[in-house]
């Protein structure tokens, strides 16, 4: 991951850190470490291991009546989701998730929000 989104995925996680006593379901996102430069051993190891290229950033296992739960590919400033990581969120939409691509911590944040019906 850029580390400029490392940046605003940190942000993200200081606000729910913020926000989750009031809203206890945001403490179960997490981050699906997939990303990220690695060596080649270890890089064929994580992926004999089940790492696939494209799985969004984040994953929150709560189902909200719609969706099962909800998965947020989190991008900065003018990057975009590449190929693979749009084929997954298809693939989950497909399966009964919502999944998005965020721009940002506010964004993200909003996304979560929303999600859970959570009036800030």
């Amino acid at each position: 991951m850029v580390q400029h989104e490392a940046d605003e995925q940190t942000k993200l996680f200081n606000w729910i850190a913020f926000m989750k006593c009031k809203y206890p379901a945001l403490d179960l996102l997490y981050h699906i470490p997939n990303g990220g430069s690695r060596n080649v051993k270890e890089a064929a190891n994580l992926k004999r291991q089940g790492v696939r290229a494209g799985v969004p950033d984040l994953c929150l296992p709560v189902p909200n009546g719609k969706y099962h739960g909800l998965y947020i590919e989190l991008k900065y400033g003018k990057n975009k989701p590449t190929d693979k990581q749009k084929s997954w969120i298809t693939k989950l939409r497909e399966q009964g998730y919502a999944a998005e691509v965020c721009y940002g911590w506010i964004e993200a944040s909003e996304t979560l929000c929303t999600y859970l019906k959570i009036k800030v």
